[in-house]
């Protein structure tokens, strides 16, 4: 059932005018906000984290708002893209620092681009697979039920993304991309597997992958902090200079390094536009303790 009604919201929203579907959307993410109360108390939390110091108690809740409606666009516009001109796709792009990206690729060695979960990445995505042509290969979280997964892959496969499933292999399958000099976008705001190493993110402890520094380091590619943020109704795609990554020690500490670099550069781009910021899981070891303690439960 959950399957056939992301496949029927694809298949509205390639039908109707974007507009009319891009304030549906925003409606309807907002909408969402009353039947997601454990989402919406750690999107709260995560506003709370990137707004100023002084923001209050009405700036955070306005916050919250505008990233659900956000996070409606989102949908909206991934499911639209399949649809999309390149006339349409490259209308209102604005984008800044995409020169490291095309000096990355000129080497012969793919970039990495250490992407938060803000604003349009799908649509970054495919602007960069379609009208400017570089091949791109990105991993992605296994979802249930597999019917589920099977669509995403299909639909990110068919906006000319490489797609492998996170997992043993992904590390392998990703280093041949690099080598063939593909761009390699990697949502890295958030330790999936719980496997990554720890770092200060937005003044608390917590982990975050361990991926992108390894495989920079492993391969040599450059790791470009970037977001691809909505503006207005169009998109500006911000791509920040290479962190640099450089063996100075052993390897595991080489990678926390790098990897506290990258969480400053993610602090920064999600900074500039929070109420994009689409993250609503939890996320630091504070997240667990107190969505507990909201429910009342021990510990």
């Amino acid at each position: 059932m959950v399957t056939s009604a992301y496949r029927a919201a694809y298949a509205v929203a390639g039908a109707l005018p974007g507009p009319f579907v891009d304030r549906a959307a925003a409606l309807l993410g907002m909408a969402a906000m009353p039947v997601t109360p454990g989402r919406r108390f750690l999107c709260e939390r995560n506003m709370r984290r990137a707004l100023p110091a002084d923001a209050t108690d009405l700036d955070v809740r306005r916050a919250v708002r505008r990233a659900y409606a956000s996070y409606g666009r989102y949908w909206a516009e991934s499911f639209r893209l399949p649809s999309l001109s390149e006339a349409a796709l490259e209308a209102g792009m604005a984008y800044t620092g995409f020169e490291h990206v095309v000096d990355a690729v000129a080497t012969g060695t793919g970039p990495i681009l250490v992407v938060p979960h803000l604003g349009g990445w799908e649509w970054g995505g495919f602007w960069m697979t379609r009208l400017e042509q570089f091949p791109a290969t990105t991993v992605v979280e296994a979802i249930e039920p597999p019917s589920l997964f099977e669509f995403f892959v299909a639909f990110r496969e068919s906006l000319g993304m490489h797609v492998i499933p996170l997992g043993p292999s992904a590390g392998t399958e990703v280093v041949r991309g690099i080598r063939r000099a593909d761009v390699v976008p990697l949502l890295s705001d958030r330790d999936i597997e719980g496997t990554g190493v720890e770092v200060e993110f937005f003044g608390e402890r917590t982990t975050l992958p361990a991926g992108p520094a390894t495989l920079a380091l492993r391969t040599g590619a450059r790791l470009l902090p970037a977001a691809f943020y909505f503006q207005g109704p169009g998109h500006h795609v911000v791509v920040e200079p290479p962190v640099l990554a450089e063996r100075g020690g052993r390897l595991r500490s080489d990678v926390q390094r790098i990897t506290q670099d990258l969480a400053h550069a993610l602090e920064g781009l999600i900074r500039r536009a929070p109420e994009q910021w689409h993250l609503m899981q939890p996320n630091w070891p504070s997240d667990h303790d107190a969505m507990a303690a909201r429910s009342g439960s021990p510990g």
